[in-house]
């Protein structure tokens, strides 16, 4: 089990997510920013709209990924 924040994974708050993949790990976080955005929180807002940008750069999602997966897995064990 990994701990990691809603801000290591691309987030605008501290909310702890605990999982045993980056797959489960990433499932949480969306799910965490799809509420924030419906409730119109707007850190969370921007942080959506970033990442909306960011999917119309070829490879930058990719990139992105790749990225939150690296700290995934250099994040300690619980």
């Amino acid at each position: 089990m990994k701990t990691m924040t809603c801000k290591q994974l691309g987030g605008a708050c501290d909310k702890e997510f605990q999982a045993e993949t980056f797959e489960e790990m990433a499932e949480l976080s969306r799910a965490h920013g799809m509420q924030m955005f419906s409730e119109g929180d707007k850190p969370h807002v921007v942080v959506i709209e970033e990442m909306i940008a960011l999917m119309t750069n070829p490879g930058g999602m990719q990139e992105w990924v790749d990225d939150k997966k690296a700290l995934f897995a250099a994040a300690p064990e619980d």
